[in-house]
């Protein structure tokens, strides 16, 4: 599978038959992308294949990589040509000191979200067990063992529950969302 790092699309943007898709979350992508990146989450790369035009080389980004070496796979398996992951994601774009494009009004990113969501359900199960009944600690219980669960599988049941609320899609008609955007350095 073919693979750049963060300067080598640096050099591609911008170039004729190029195409950008950030395969992260509205959450993710809403809080800082590569300027010029579309949005097509992963999940929704089989029913939005049809909006990347086959005769370009598609660049897929990811936080990481992880998920962008997954929406690579995807694509050639559609018929996608040229497909190019980029190592490191984002992640390796902003440590690179290279600007990024965020949405004013930017959602938490969904890791921050699940954290703020745990704490508040421990933290009323403590307060529920000390001043009501303490059978309420389970509820805490219950949340610290699905942490551990979801360290040990690498998965996050709560962070895809958050990912499918209102607040975290984007309701823009536009491919890239770049109403009250603003670039950073």
């Amino acid at each position: 599978m073919s693979e750049c790092t963060v300067l080598g699309l640096k050099d591609q943007l911008g170039e004729p038959k190029t195409t950008l898709i950030d395969v992260r979350e509205f959450p993710e992508y809403s809080a800082g992308r590569v300027p010029g990146a579309r949005l097509i989450p992963l999940g929704e790369i089989e029913k939005r294949h049809i909006e990347i035009d086959h005769n370009q080389t598609v660049y897929v980004i990811c936080r990481s990589g992880k998920r962008g070496g997954e929406a690579q796979k995807r694509l050639k398996a559609l018929g996608f040509p040229n497909v190019i992951n980029v190592v490191g994601g984002t992640e390796a774009w902003k440590a690179a000191g290279l600007s990024v494009e965020k949405d004013q009004n930017a959602v938490w990113d969904l890791e921050r979200q699940v954290r703020f969501t745990a704490g508040i359900i421990v933290l009323t199960g403590v307060l529920l067990a000390v001043f009501v009944n303490w059978y309420f600690i389970v509820i805490s219980g219950f949340v610290g063992a699905g942490l551990v669960f979801a360290a040990v599988t690498n998965t996050c049941a709560m962070g895809m529950l958050l990912a499918r609320m209102p607040w975290n899609k984007d309701t823009s008609s536009c491919p890239v969302n770049t109403v009250g955007a603003s670039i950073e350095s």
